[in-house]
């Protein structure tokens, strides 16, 4: 197996995500009313699969290994590209979490749906944000940056993926452990 075949399968679970998202939105519009729960799994979700897992695996061993390949002009612009689209998927998930997080201290009425509407621009913009990143990534990044790869090099990096999804679970309970020291 080719190293992007595990971050192609992820994606294939980010997209079933945004699929959710997607209806949860339609349903925010409509009814003027966010389930929190959904959110909070959205924001764990993305936060830790889409960003750190895969991310992750993208910009700390993907990534690295092509910033050491001689790539072509049109490559180079797409990785950077791609580690700009990470940084502004950060910042819309942070915006939503600070909704998310006002919707709760600030408590819901029906007279103030501004946090519904929030989370409704954000779910959106994450909707329009990760299906073109994805294809992005799976139709025109992948495939070509593994010509510049060694079967050595691949196997490597696909087991440097392995580990790194391995360490994952724990390295965020630790986290969760570590803020209430």
């Amino acid at each position: 197996m080719l190293p992007i075949g595990p971050l192609m399968i992820e994606h294939r679970l980010i997209e079933r995500l945004i699929a959710l998202m997607e209806k949860e939105k339609d349903r925010v519009k409509e009814d003027k009313l966010a389930d929190i729960d959904f959110v909070d799994d959205c924001i764990d979700f993305i936060k830790t699969y889409a960003d750190r897992c895969h991310h992750g695996k993208e910009e700390d061993i993907l990534f690295r290994d092509l910033k050491n390949k001689k790539l072509p002009t049109e490559l180079t612009k797409i990785l950077d590209e791609l580690v700009n689209e990470h940084k502004l998927a950060r910042e819309i998930t942070s915006k939503l979490v600070e909704a998310r997080n006002k919707y709760v201290n600030d408590g819901h009425d029906m007279t103030n749906q501004i946090y519904d509407f929030e989370i409704y621009e954000y779910f959106k913009e994450l909707i329009n944000f990760y299906p073109r990143h994805i294809y992005k990534e799976d139709k025109h990044f992948f495939l070509p940056c593994m010509d510049y790869f060694t079967a050595k090099e691949k196997e490597k990096m696909l087991e440097e993926f392995l580990e790194f999804d391995r360490k994952l679970i724990h390295e965020k309970y630790k986290k969760v452990l570590e803020k209430y020291k």
